[in-house]
C-alpha cells in the first residue's frame, strides 16, 4: 500500500510538471532494412544529466514502465511483430522510495522492435510511446507518437544494385554526441562542461589549428556572450592524444572514447537562465573525414530540464522554400556491399605453399605421409590419420590468430598503430633482418629443443587422436625455422594493411594452415603421387636465400615509415629505391651462381628454373632503375604503396598545372561549383552529371584527383563525357543572407544552413544517406542515377570501369 501511494504521489507530480512542457527525454527514430519483408524500429533516446528513464520490465506497484503501443488495425492488415521490443544495456540500484530494485537508463537508451509486413505496399508504420523519468526529486510522465517511413524497394528499370563497382555503402555518419552541464562556482560565476561522447574507431580533433593541410579544430561559440554574460579566459579541454595522423600525414591532437569542454561565465545579468553554445567540430577513421559539423548546446543555469520552445520549431516559408530545393528528387537506389576476406586468404595460401618448398618442411612430406600409412592396422585407418593430422595442423594455425581477436577487442587500434608507431616499426625492421640473415645460413632460428622432444615424447606414449594432434603441433615448432619469418611477414604486412586487423589476421593464417595441411592429406589419399615428388638437395636452401632477400626487401618498408613518421628525411624515395635495386641485382647475380651463402651446395650447372627466375629477377631490377631519375617514368606503378611517396624526394620538383581556363579545378578540368549552373549545363550538352562532394582538408580526395584522376584514361573520360560539379563540404564561405535558412532534420532537430559547407554536406546526407569525402555520384541530367555511387577507389581500372558505365547507362537511356 506504501508503495502505491508514493507511485500515485509521484504520478501527480508528474502531472503538474508536464504542464510545465518538461521532458527531459529527446527520441529519435530510424528504420532498419532487415529482409525484403522484416524491419528493424529503432528508438533511441537521449537522457538529460541526473534524469532517468525506467525500463519497459519493472515490478508491479513501482515506477512507470516504458510501454510501446502500436495502431491495432495496421497489426492485423499490414505488419506484425517479431518477438519483444528490445533494449539496451541498462542499470538496476535499489531505490529507497519503492523499497525495490528498479531498472533504468542514464544518459541514453535504444530500444529495438523487429516486424514482418504482410502488406507489401504499407507506406508508413505509426507507434506510440509511453514512459516515465524521474530524478532525486521529482518524477515526469511522458507520450511521444511516431511515423515510419518504410522504405520502398526499386524497380528494375532504376534498380543498380548488381552494379560490381560500388564500394560506398549509404550511411549517414554520426559518431559524436554532444551534452553539457553546468558548475555554479558562486552567485554570478559558472562553470559550462561539454562532453563528448566518440564513437569506437573515430577521432574528435581538438582546439589546436593547423593550418590548411591539417584538420579543422574544435571551435565553440556563445550566443549573447558580452551582453548577458561575459566568458573568463578560453574554453579548456582534457587531455588529448597526440599520434602521426594517416589522413593527414603529421601528428596531430585528438580525443578517442570521449573529450572535455569547460568555459567559465560571469554574468552580467543576474536574471539570465539559459546559456546556449555552439560547437563546430570534425572527425575522422582511419579512411574518411566527415565535413565540419556545427551542433548546438543548450545549458540552464538552475540544471533543469530545457524543453524546445515553439519558436525554436517554426520554420518561415523561406526555410521551407529553401529546404525543398536541396532535395533533388533522385531516382534509383543503391545496396550495401558486403566485405570479403578471400585475398588475405589466398596469400596466406600462397605464403603456405612457399613454406612447404623449404628444407624444415618439404622432406617431412614423404616421411610424415609413409609413417601414417605403413604404422597403422590397415590402409583405412593410415589414411583417416594423415586426414587428422592435415585438419589438426590448419587448426593450430587457425587457433594462432585467436589472441589478436581479444587484443582488437581491449583496443581496437592496437593493430592499426603498427603502420604508424616509430618503436614498433624500427622493431619489425630489426626482426626482418635477423630473419632474413638466418635465411642466408648464418645461424638458424629454432624454438627450444625441450619443447619438441617433449610433444614427440606425449605423441608416441597417448597415440590415437590426442597422438596425431602433438605430432601436428610437433611440426609447428621444429619447421619455425622456415615458417616463422613468412608468417612474421604475414604478421606485418596484414598489420600495415590497416581495417579489421585481426579478421584479416585470421584469414591469413587459416590460408597458411590449408595450403601446408593439404599435402599431407592428398598424398595420403593418392599415395602414388610420392614418386612424382622431387628429391630433397640444395635448391630447397635456394628457396631460404631467395626468401632471405625478399625480408629484407620487406624490413626497408618498416624502417621507411618510421622515417615518414618520424620526418627524418633520411630514406627518401630515391634511396630506398637504389637499395632495393642493389638487393635485386644481388638475387640476380645469386641466381646465376656469381654469390654463395653458407649452405649452398657447388654448383655445377644452372638448371633452367634458377636460369628463368635470374632473367626475370634481372629484369625486375632494370625496372626499377627509372625510379631514382628525375623524369615522368620515376612513378613505379608496380611497385605503388611500397617506396615513398613521390612528393618524398631528393629532387626539388614543381607540380605542372594544367589550366585552360578552370584552374580552381582539380587537374585544370571543366566543372562547376554552384549546383544549379552544373545542372543546366549538364542538360544543353546533354551529358550526365558526376557529382563531386569533396572538402578542401579532405586528404584522399587530393589523392583521387592527381593519382587516379590524372591517368589519362580517366582524364579523358571525365573529360569528354562529364559535367563535374565539385560540391565543398567543408567550405566556410558564408551563403548571402537571402540563401540562409533553417533546416529541420525531425523531431526539432535544428540545422541552421549559414555556408556553402553547410549548404552540400545537407544536400549530400538528404540525397544519399551518406556524409563521408570523396564520394561520387553519376547522374543523368534529370536526376536519375545511373549507377552506384562509390567513395575513395584508388584502383584506376576499377574507377574507369564506374565511370564507362555510367556513359554506357546514359547513352542507354537516350
Amino acid at each position: 500500500m506504501k508503495k502505491l501511494i508514493t507511485l500515485l504521489f509521484l504520478c501527480v507530480a508528474s502531472f503538474s510538471l508536464h504542464a510545465q512542457m518538461m521532458d527531459p527525454v529527446s527520441w529519435t527514430t530510424e528504420i532498419e532494412r532487415v529482409s525484403d519483408t522484416e524491419y528493424n524500429l529503432i528508438y533511441k533516446a537521449e537522457i538529460q544529466p541526473k534524469w532517468h528513464l525506467y525500463s519497459q520490465f519493472l515490478k508491479d506497484n513501482t515506477g512507470y514502465p516504458t510501454v510501446f503501443t502500436y495502431d491495432s488495425i495496421q497489426q492485423i492488415s499490414d505488419f506484425k511483430l517479431v518477438g519483444n521490443t528490445t533494449e539496451s544495456k541498462s542499470v538496476t540500484k535499489f531505490d529507497k522510495v519503492f523499497q525495490a530494485d528498479l531498472t533504468f537508463f542514464e544518459d541514453s537508451a535504444t530500444f529495438t522492435q523487429k516486424i514482418e509486413l504482410i502488406n507489401p505496399d504499407v507506406k508508413t508504420i505509426t507507434s506510440s510511446i509511453d514512459y516515465q523519468t524521474c530524478d532525486d526529486e521529482k518524477c515526469v510522465l511522458g507520450n511521444k507518437e511516431f511515423s515510419f517511413t518504410v522504405p520502398q524497394k526499386a524497380t528494375e528499370t532504376t534498380s543498380v544494385s548488381q552494379n560490381p563497382f560500388q564500394n560506398e555503402q549509404p550511411k549517414i555518419f554520426d559518431p559524436v554526441q554532444w551534452t553539457g552541464s553546468v558548475k555554479k562556482l558562486s552567485d554570478d560565476e559558472y562553470e559550462l562542461v561539454m562532453k563528448a561522447a566518440i564513437e569506437p574507431k573515430w577521432h574528435l580533433y581538438s582546439q589546436r589549428s593547423y593550418g590548411d593541410d591539417g584538420p579543422f579544430p574544435t571551435e565553440f561559440s556563445f550566443a549573447d556572450a558580452g551582453n548577458t554574460f561575459e566568458t573568463v579566459g578560453k574554453v579548456e579541454e582534457s587531455e588529448t592524444k597526440e599520434v602521426f595522423d594517416k589522413v593527414f600525414g603529421k601528428n596531430i591532437s585528438f580525443y578517442e572514447n570521449e573529450g572535455t569542454f569547460t568555459q567559465k561565465i560571469k554574468l552580467k545579468d543576474k536574471n539570465t537562465k539559459i546559456i546556449t553554445a555552439e560547437v563546430v567540430f570534425m572527425v575522422c577513421d582511419d579512411e574518411k573525414c566527415l565535413p565540419p559539423t556545427a551542433k548546438e548546446i543548450k545549458f540552464a543555469l538552475d540544471n533543469s530540464a530545457i524543453t524546445a520552445s515553439k519558436s525554436d520549431c517554426e520554420l518561415t516559408e523561406k526555410d521551407i522554400r529553401l529546404s525543398k530545393e536541396l532535395d533533388l528528387g533522385i531516382e534509383g537506389d543503391f545496396s550495401t556491399p558486403e566485405k570479403s576476406y578471400l585475398l588475405i586468404f589466398l596469400l596466406g595460401l600462397l605464403g603456405g605453399f612457399i613454406a612447404l618448398l623449404t628444407p624444415c618442411v618439404f622432406p617431412m612430406i614423404p616421411l610424415t605421409v609413409s609413417f601414417f600409412i605403413k604404422s597403422a592396422a590397415n590402409s583405412q585407418k593410415g589414411l583417416a590419420n594423415s586426414i587428422l593430422y592435415g585438419f589438426f595442423i590448419f587448426l593450430i594455425y587457425f587457433l594462432l590468430s585467436l589472441p589478436f581477436h581479444l587484443i582488437d577487442s581491449l583496443d581496437s587500434e592496437i593493430l592499426n598503430t603498427i603502420s604508424t608507431n616509430i618503436t614498433l616499426n624500427i622493431i619489425f625492421f630489426a626482426i626482418f633482418i635477423v630473419f632474413s640473415i638466418s635465411f642466408f645460413g648464418y645461424f638458424e632460428l629454432t624454438l627450444p629443443s625441450s619443447w619438441s622432444t617433449k610433444l614427440d615424447s606425449k605423441a608416441s606414449a597417448i597415440g590415437g587422436v590426442v597422438g596425431v594432434f602433438f605430432m601436428a603441433l610437433v611440426l609447428a615448432i621444429v619447421s619455425f625455422s622456415c615458417t616463422g619469418p613468412i608468417l612474421g611477414g604475414l604478421l606485418g604486412s596484414t598489420a600495415l594493411s590497416g581495417g579489421d586487423t585481426a579478421m584479416k589476421l585470421t584469414m591469413g593464417m587459416s590460408g597458411f594452415g590449408l595450403a601446408l595441411a593439404l599435402p599431407f592429406t592428398l598424398f595420403a589419399m593418392f599415395p602414388k603421387w610420392l614418386d612424382s615428388l622431387p628429391k630433397s638437395g640444395g635448391w630447397l636452401n635456394t628457396v631460404k636465400v631467395v626468401l632471405g632477400f625478399i625480408e629484407l626487401a620487406l624490413a626497408l618498408k618498416f624502417l621507411s615509415n618510421a622515417d615518414l613518421v618520424g620526418h627524418w628525411g633520411v630514406l627518401k624515395r630515391e634511396i630506398f629505391i637504389g637499395i632495393w635495386i642493389i638487393l635485386s641485382a644481388g638475387l640476380a647475380l645469386y641466381l646465376f651462381g656469381l654469390i654463395k651463402f653458407p649452405h649452398d651446395s657447388p654448383i655445377k650447372k644452372l638448371n633452367k628454373w634458377r636460369i628463368g627466375l635470374g632473367i626475370l629477377v634481372a629484369a625486375f631490377t632494370i625496372y626499377l632503375i627509372p625510379g631514382v631519375t628525375n623524369s615522368k617514368y620515376a612513378n613505379l606503378k608496380l611497385i605503388s604503396g611500397f617506396p615513398p611517396p613521390l612528393f618524398y624526394s631528393v629532387y626539388e620538383k614543381d607540380k605542372a598545372v594544367v589550366d585552360e581556363g578552370y584552374s580552381d579545378c582539380p587537374l585544370g578540368l571543366p566543372c562547376y561549383k554552384d549546383l544549379q549552373e552544373g545542372i543546366a549545363a549538364a542538360k544543353a550538352e546533354n551529358k550526365p552529371i558526376m557529382l563531386d562532394f569533396t572538402g578542401w582538408a579532405c586528404v584522399n580526395c587530393r589523392k583521387m584527383e592527381e593519382q587516379v584522376w590524372s591517368e589519362p584514361e580517366i582524364f579523358n573520360l571525365l573529360n569528354d563525357n562529364y559535367i563535374i560539379i565539385s560540391l565543398y563540404v567543408d567550405d566556410r564561405k558564408q551563403l548571402p543572407k537571402d540563401k540562409q535558412f533553417k533546416f529541420d532534420k525531425g523531431n526539432c532537430n535544428i540545422k541552421k544552413i549559414k555556408t556553402y559547407g553547410n549548404k552540400w554536406a545537407t544536400l549530400q546526407t538528404l540525397n544519399f544517406k551518406n556524409n563521408s569525402q570523396p564520394f561520387y555520384v553519376l547522374l543523368s541530367p534529370d536526376m536519375k542515377l545511373l549507377n552506384n555511387p562509390v567513395g575513395y577507389t584508388p584502383d584506376e581500372v576499377e574507377y574507369g570501369n564506374w565511370l564507362q558505365d555510367g556513359i554506357d547507362k546514359f547513352k542507354a537511356k537516350q
